[in-house]
């Protein structure tokens, strides 16, 4: 059963810096190097020092440990530190875990990270070839033998039903990857800056795994990017304004697998992502209308879709229109699609511009935002809001 009460962590802790690299194909450098790289920009951007900091959290996928970026970035004691499982889908859960550690006051200043040369070095694109012996592992072995070996074949099955469910052609996906690559070309940071495309440039771009075409997925990055998280009180004294965590949740749905949970009853949906949905709303007792722009986690258009259906936006089935309407201003710095993949950390860093007011597509008067990270795999959320 998942929690069915509002939660008491809203509004006791808040997003005070962001920093990252540069994103790019070839970084050039160590992972660690980026994270620290990272971090250090971030605590720049909060008006804080090394020896602030005394917590951190990442993901269980970086490479760069916690007390070694202590170390590399000249921080001093640390009384807490965290990693968070399933890829991408711990974006949104290190600022949870971070904001659950202030607010609980084990620490008072917690950077989250993420650092990798996910183009130069380990591709996730291509797909599983060695895997040790494992629980998680035996999930893969039923769709593995059978050709489905990268995420993109992975998430080809539950599009393919989507598509047949409700009676529609490929051309749906393409609206987020227009959308996505529209703000893209605007913005200097992001890797297809100048380079928006058209709904005819995607149905032209090549096949990977019916029904999903190059531009339906995301990049490949090297970078990194930190956030710092403190209390609320504490973030009002900093630089900038604080980005005020209203929510933050956690979720995974019933049989669920990492990317493979073809045995549920509806393909056409993400469960897990339901989950963290409706915490998000009951905690910050906030609805799909109260919010101003959206950053939903784009590894692949489909899930793009399926999310705005399961957050309440639209109706199932309805949300290749919604994006096309443009009825929410989505993914505004370009999206993974458009801007860089960081795992959805670059997501969340884009949603604290909205609300400073500091965006390259800045929405006018954007006061709430809310944040995804990674679906098809055990994933969280946040609802960010400007201080006041």
């Amino acid at each position: 059963m998942s929690v069915r009460n509002r939660d008491a962590l809203g509004g006791r802790a808040a997003i005070a810096g962001i920093g990252a690299t540069e994103f790019s194909k070839d970084s050039g450098r160590s992972e660690l190097k980026l994270a620290v790289e990272a971090v250090r920009a971030a605590l720049d951007d909060a008006g804080l020092a090394p020896g602030d900091v005394d917590g951190l959290v990442t993901f269980t996928m970086d490479t760069s440990p916690e007390i070694t970026v202590a170390q590399a970035a000249g921080m001093g004691e640390l009384s807490f530190f965290s990693r968070v499982h399933y890829g991408g889908g711990a974006a949104c859960a290190t600022v949870q875990q971070a904001a659950l550690a202030v607010a609980a006051g084990i620490a008072e200043v917690v950077v989250c990270y993420r650092a990798f040369n996910e183009r130069s070095g380990r591709r996730f694109g291509a797909g599983v070839q060695h895997r040790e012996p494992s629980a998680e592992g035996a999930a893969l072995g039923w769709a593995l033998p059978f050709g489905l070996l990268t995420p993109a074949s992975w998430v080809a099955m539950a599009a393919q039903r989507y598509l047949h469910t409700y009676g529609l052609t490929p051309e749906a996906f393409g609206h987020v990857a227009v959308t996505d690559r529209r703000y893209a070309a605007t913005n200097p940071a992001a890797y297809f800056h100048g380079k928006p495309i058209t709904l005819e440039d995607h149905a032209a771009s090549r096949w990977i795994a019916e029904p999903l075409r190059l531009l339906d997925c995301c990049q490949e990055t090297d970078g990194g990017q930190a956030l710092v998280v403190t209390s609320v009180e504490r973030a009002r004294d900093l630089p900038n304004p604080p980005a005020v965590v209203l929510a933050a949740a956690q979720g995974a749905g019933r049989a669920q697998e990492q990317m493979t949970s073809f045995y549920r009853d509806d393909l056409t949906g993400l469960p897990e992502m339901g989950v963290v949905a409706r915490q998000l709303w009951r905690t910050s007792g906030l609805g799909p209308g109260d919010i101003d722009v959206g950053i939903l986690y784009d590894h692949f258009t489909p899930f793009v879709l399926t999310q705005l259906e399961e957050f309440g936006f639209c109706a199932p089935g309805e949300a290749a229109g919604f994006v096309a309407a443009r009825a929410l201003p989505l993914n505004t710095h370009g999206g993974q699609l458009g801007e860089a993949y960081l795992h959805g950390m670059n997501g969340i860093a884009e949603a604290v511009r909205q609300l400073r007011g500091s965006a390259v597509n800045q929405i006018p008067g954007a006061a709430r935002a809310l944040v995804t990270a990674g679906t098809g795999v055990p994933t969280s959320g946040l609802v960010i809001g400007a201080d006041g």
